[in-house]
């Protein structure tokens, strides 16, 4: 599967959109993903994330992972279709107090061998939260996953972060936008936020 495979999956579901969006991180985009749309179709997930499995299987070695972990909510669906195509239990975390921690009796086994599973990386934030949640409960995290890298390689997360694809997004701050994209109305699409 290429780039334009993975991206056509995303035009098919209505999941590549073009206007003026306000992303989770604040930043404003000619250009919104919306991995929902695609992952609502388990054929699109289960071929996805069976792409994604094996590019990280080939690159760690089979057996690599012992449980994938998600932030909530953005990642629980790639995150437990990852951990399915991986053979692996998969939780998420969410958010409890501003800060990403395990509810309804999620465990992290001491040492254990975790793959971050992501649907977005755009400035990597929430990605390197989730990292230290997992670590600060015993976790080793031995690399992140997306389907879309946003930052097409430039964001650091601190582990290897295996994406479908690396797209360079234009994305700018709310003062220093371009005025072709301050005169469209601005829509956040996105999981917090106006819908």
């Amino acid at each position: 599967m290429n780039d334009q495979d993975v991206l056509q999956h995303f035009r098919d579901a209505g999941a590549l959109l073009e206007g003026h969006f306000i992303l989770t991180s604040g930043l404003r985009s000619p250009t919104y993903l919306q991995c929902a749309k695609v992952l609502m179709h388990p054929d699109r997930a289960a071929a996805l994330c069976s792409e994604l499995a094996g590019r990280i299987v080939a690159a760690l070695g089979e057996g690599a992972i012992d449980l994938v972990v998600s932030p909530a909510m953005g990642g629980v669906v790639v995150g437990y279709e990852m951990g399915r195509q991986l053979d692996c239990p998969a939780i998420f975390t969410e958010r409890i107090d501003g800060e990403f921690g395990l509810r309804r009796g999620f465990e992290i086994a001491p040492g254990a061998r975790v793959l971050m599973a992501e649907d977005i990386v755009t400035t990597g934030l929430s990605s390197r939260e989730c990292i230290a949640c997992i670590r600060e409960l015993g976790g080793e995290v031995v690399a992140a996953s997306c389907l879309i890298d946003r930052s097409d390689g430039k964001v650091d997360v601190g582990v290897p972060l295996f994406a479908l694809v690396g797209l360079e997004v234009p994305a700018y701050e709310p003062d220093s936008l371009p005025p072709d994209l301050a005169a469209i109305p601005a829509i956040k699409p996105g999981s917090r936020g106006l819908r």
